[in-house]
């Protein structure tokens, strides 16, 4: 398996086998702490070979400087199947993230991992809003 995509964005959609996406980001600004960010989301696509078909289990979490959930991990299942002609088949997923709350300024990691195999990690920084300087 390959990831083609693995982002933290805005929002994501899956129209038909296309993946779209809009607004990827790896920094939050909060004016203080704690902080909600209202809504984001995880855009992946994972291409499967025809040895590969059949389930794989799909882990994801947001873990703390310490390497501790921020809150519980996201748990799924992709079954990739393909027709004898096919050699490959690219599969979207989507996770939608809402409310997250975190307590200090610090830099987060998001993990990817399937069948309990660590795939990738993405990096999110929540930093402190710049004070506007005074002209």
């Amino acid at each position: 398996m390959k990831i083609e995509v693995f982002a933290l964005c805005d929002a994501a959609t899956d129209n038909r086998g296309k993946l779209n996406i809009l607004g990827t980001f790896d920094q939050i600004y909060a004016a203080k702490m704690p902080v909600v960010h209202p809504a984001c989301a995880i855009a992946l696509r994972i291409r499967f070979d025809k040895m590969e078909e059949g389930a794989h289990k799909v882990n994801l979490e947001l873990v703390n400087p310490d390497g501790l959930p921020v809150f519980q991990g996201m748990e799924g299942e992709v079954n990739p199947r393909m027709g004898d002609d096919v050699g490959s088949v690219a599969v979207n997923l989507i996770l939608n993230f809402q409310h997250i709350k975190f307590e200090a300024f610090a830099d987060y990691q998001i993990n990817l991992a399937m069948d309990d195999v660590a795939l990738g990690s993405l990096p999110l920084r929540v930093r402190e809003m710049p004070r506007q300087q005074m002209a």
